[in-house]
């Protein structure tokens, strides 16, 4: 278990970001650093916020080992601290795209994407990220990794060897995502400890599944993230299952950031236990 949360979403003490007023408006219901609770629907929030926000994209292309061309984009997101309903830190979204579509990432009976391919795709990300970010002395940014190329050591070094060894302004955090659930808990464990440090820590992203997030109780991660974009939470019917898995999530860490989530549900899902939000429909600003 983590310990209580500090309302940020980076190392313990990473300021927040920017200078936005922090005042949040009456009847916000419980903080962040208090236990989760059950809500009922007849209680379900149904305010929207101000949590529209235009953020930037970029885009970029590769080439991975089997030839096949990919389009990569970047999006920096604001992450939204739910007890205050203010930006506190940036999150990249990334899409792969393959040239041809899906066929095109199948040869010979297996998929071309290969670790090398992988860890070129994040080592791109970070260096294109970064410059996105743009982080000052008091911020936090997220940038995601591929679990494939954070277990292994040689990954690792090449992420920890790069922009992340540099003199960087503020915390980074990696969000590892893409086969984490089928993972040893011990090796995500040894895995994400190396990015432990003063200005570093990691975000595990894991399926909208109350079992699977329950499998990694015993993980000291700074923060799960659940893309909600799969999860029913637009109807009150469908909310207490979502509700339900936020609540899991908290069991297992002090910091819980939702991923796609629909504006009119942040109020409802801070109550559930939920401490960051990335909402869904924002506009993107392409530089």
């Amino acid at each position: 278990m983590m310990g209580t949360p500090t309302g940020r979403i980076g190392p313990p003490d990473d300021p927040p970001w920017g200078d936005e007023d922090r005042t949040v408006e009456s009847g916000a219901g419980r903080g962040a650093s208090d236990p989760p609770g059950d809500q009922p629907e007849a209680l379900l929030p149904l305010q929207r916020r101000a949590y529209a926000m235009p953020y930037e994209s970029l885009t970029f292309t590769m080439v991975t080992r089997a030839r096949q061309e990919l389009t990569v984009t970047l999006a920096a997101q604001p992450v939204f601290d739910l007890s205050l309903s203010t930006p506190v830190s940036r999150r990249i979204r990334r899409t792969v795209r393959h040239q041809g579509g899906e066929r095109a990432l199948t040869g010979m009976g297996r998929r071309t994407l290969e670790a090398a391919d992988l860890r070129r795709i994040d080592l791109q990300t970070l260096h294109q990220g970064l410059d996105l970010l743009r982080l000052g002395t008091h911020q936090s940014g997220v940038l995601p990794v591929f679990w494939r190329t954070v277990a292994t050591s040689q990954g690792r070094f090449a992420l920890l060897c790069t922009e992340m060894q540099h003199d960087q302004p503020g915390a980074l955090l990696v969000e590892v995502m893409g086969g984490v659930e089928q993972a040893p808990p011990e090796a995500i464990q040894s895995a994400i400890s190396h990015f432990d440090t003063a200005n570093q820590a990691a975000i595990l992203h894991l399926s909208p599944d109350v079992g699977a997030v329950r499998r990694l109780a015993g993980v000291r991660a700074r923060c799960l993230s659940v893309d909600f974009a799969g999860v029913h939470h637009e109807h009150a019917k469908d909310w207490a299952t979502a509700a339900a898995l936020i609540r899991a999530c908290r069991e297992v860490c002090g910091q819980v950031m939702l991923l796609n989530l629909r504006p009119d549900r942040g109020l409802a899902a801070h109550q559930a236990g939920a401490t960051h939000a990335v909402f869904a429909g924002m506009d993107a600003l392409t530089i």
